[in-house]
């Protein structure tokens, strides 16, 4: 049997992947218990603008979306202590109407620290689940 060689080693330690299922009626129970103060600590004023149904109300299919970005982005920067500014990790719908990560503060840090400058995002929601699949490059 060969061991992989170090050239095969080093090319998977610079690329990371983070997945996360959220369920719907989570995010559902969070507002409904804590309302703005909830929303305002976890999502950006972009990410709630972006989540808000035809009729003005947070859609919790889109912020369980954004919320699994966030969860699989802690599992890329693998941080090294507990995460308190959610904001620092934001979800915008770009031009196209795709989904894409930009990081703030705190999880800016941590990603140049690791050397991580690419990210790619992926989100879907069906129902009663959000999923987010998040790739870290260097």
């Amino acid at each position: 049997m060969s061991s992989p060689t170090p050239a095969a080693s080093t090319a998977t330690a610079s690329l990371r992947v983070g997945v996360d299922l959220v369920a719907t009626q989570a995010v559902a129970q969070s507002i409904a218990s804590f309302g703005d103060r909830y929303l305002q600590r976890i999502f950006t004023a972009g990410e709630l603008a972006d989540s808000t149904t035809e009729q003005g109300e947070p859609s919790t299919l889109k912020l369980a979306a954004r919320f699994a970005a966030k969860e699989a982005t802690l599992k890329v920067l693998r941080p090294d202590h507990r995460w308190y500014d959610w904001r620092s990790i934001e979800v915008r719908k770009a031009g196209s109407g795709w989904a894409e990560l930009h990081l703030h503060g705190e999880a800016a840090m941590q990603a140049e620290a690791q050397g991580l400058r690419s990210f790619s995002l992926s989100l879907s929601h069906e129902c009663e689940y959000a999923i987010a699949v998040v790739i870290g490059s260097a």
